[in-house]
């Protein structure tokens, strides 16, 4: 028997994340993972032409101050790769062409994008009045009602596509758009709370409070080396492919039973999926486990496909594309991935990463790999102007993806919460809530692990953090 200050079981970003600061605070801490190595849905390598192939985030952004701090303790700066210039471009198809993405005020009431209708609805969006009492809304319902259908059919819907590969009809506001609720209570209006937070923006600057790091990034070799390096400097606390057995808790402290040896520690985090964390807690806690059941993974398959450039017409000058449903296609998006970072792709070549499935069609992910790769590339020639086939295909197919913040989750929510109440010492840590980006996962990890290191009476200093919206497919 081992006796710990506390066990992780699950070594995905969020728990990997509260292991490492959990270690650095001098806690004795061990993880379990299921798989071989930690890190979850985010993984990089490359493929047999050398094509830098991501099987879950293509990028993460700097939206909270943790994720720079955990870059340098892992000595892991001098790895950051940045977006190039053409990134900043963004392409939604409409009509079954691509446009860009306006970026500013003057070129929105530019852009062929939306209609003559749709801008003008959108100018009284300061004028409507903000929703009274607690009733829970979708995401479509919020944004119909404040920005119209066109606003919801061609800049939310691919934009939700994007973050959860889910469906806004289904997600709720308050819990999966939380900084669009709260812009309508602070300031009752979307407009005149963003343009409040810009201005409070510029001042921050202008004070010199503006973060050292910001916007996108990723890393040399992918998104995976994070996770990589964590394993690297914490590999003694870490054990890969192991399956835990069975958890109790007897005297107060958790055991834990893994490989046939028993550990037991005051603190037990559960940093799985929901449906796994439902697994293991629920001869504890019957409720909360079958909350987490409720939580729904739909099926999301990423497809990497490389291309001779010269077999592309489009310039692929930028980020990508997102695909609205009423198009009626069979992709959520695409990543122009050899245009965001250098180095993804051979000379002569270009990497694009497709993504299929989501809440809207989860079972066009669960194919065979033949049928998806003959949809894929039909969909990316038909777009993109492709005229040949591809060099390389590599997919990768997630049965139960991202996390759904469903109508209905700030229930699930205070089920969780309840059963932490009810169990001490057994704490639930996932993207399932705060947040399904790196940085959300990353920053809920550091919450906890500070909670449990304050309660050792180690010293620890706790980061100030600002939340920012995330970037299209920073999560898909």
């Amino acid at each position: 028997m081992r006796n710990l200050d506390v066990i992780i079981i699950g070594g995905g970003i969020s728990g990997a994340s509260a292991l490492h600061w959990l270690a650095k605070g001098g806690a004795d801490v061990v993880l379990f993972e299921r798989g071989e190595a930690v890190g979850g849905v985010m993984g990089s390598h490359r493929n047999e032409l050398g094509a830098l192939v991501e099987s879950g985030p293509n990028s993460a952004q700097f939206n909270t101050p943790l994720l720079s701090e955990l870059i340098d303790d892992l000595d892991l700066g001098d790895r950051l790769v940045h977006p190039a210039a053409e990134a900043a471009n963004r392409y939604i198809l409409r009509d079954g062409r691509l446009m860009p993405v306006p970026t500013g005020p003057k070129a929105f009431f530019r852009s062929r994008l939306f209609s003559g209708a749709a801008k003008r609805r959108l100018l009284r969006e300061p004028f409507i009045r903000a929703a009274v009492g607690e009733a829970e809304e979708s995401i479509a319902q919020f944004v119909e009602r404040r920005l119209g259908r066109e606003m919801l059919d061609y800049a939310i819907n691919p934009f939700i596509s994007g973050v959860y590969a889910g469906r806004p009809e289904r997600l709720s506001v308050r819990h999966a758009m939380p900084m669009l609720h709260d812009l309508e209570r602070e300031a009752g209006s979307l407009l005149r709370g963003g343009l409040k937070r810009m201005r409070a923006g510029r001042k921050a600057r202008a004070r010199g409070e503006a973060p050292e790091r910001k916007g996108l990034f990723s890393f040399i070799e992918g998104m995976g080396e994070l996770p990589g390096r964590i394993q690297e400097r914490w590999g003694e606390c870490i054990h890969t492919g192991v399956d835990v057995e069975r958890i109790d808790r007897i005297g107060g402290s958790w055991h834990v039973v893994a490989r046939g040896e028993r550990f037991v520690a005051p603190n037990l985090v559960i940093a799985t999926d929901a449906a796994t964390a439902a697994g293991l807690i629920a001869e504890h806690e019957t409720a909360a486990a079958a909350a987490l059941r409720s939580i729904e993974y739909p099926a999301l398959a990423v497809a990497s496909v490389l291309y001779d450039r010269s077999m592309v017409t489009h310039p692929l000058d930028g980020f990508g594309m997102l695909v609205p449903e009423v198009e009626r296609r069979c992709i959520l998006g695409t990543i122009f991935s050899s245009t965001l970072f250098p180095n993804r792709a051979p000379e002569g070549t270009v990497l694009l990463t497709a993504f299929m499935g989501g809440a809207r069609e989860p079972a066009l992910a669960l194919r065979s790999s033949e049928e998806i790769a003959y949809d894929v590339h039909a969909e990316l020639r038909r777009t993109l102007g492709i005229c040949a086939r591809p060099k390389s295909f590599d997919l990768r197919v997630w049965n139960r993806a991202i996390p759904q913040y469903n109508l209905g989750h700030g229930a699930i929510i205070e089920a969780i919460e309840l059963a932490e109440e009810r169990l001490p010492g057994m704490h639930l840590l996932g993207n399932y809530r705060g947040g399904v980006s790196v940085g959300d996962c990353v920053k809920s990890g550091r919450a906890l692990a500070d909670r449990l290191l304050r309660r050792s009476g180690a010293r620890v200093a706790v980061a100030t953090d600002a939340q920012a919206p995330d970037d299209l497919y920073e999560e898909s």
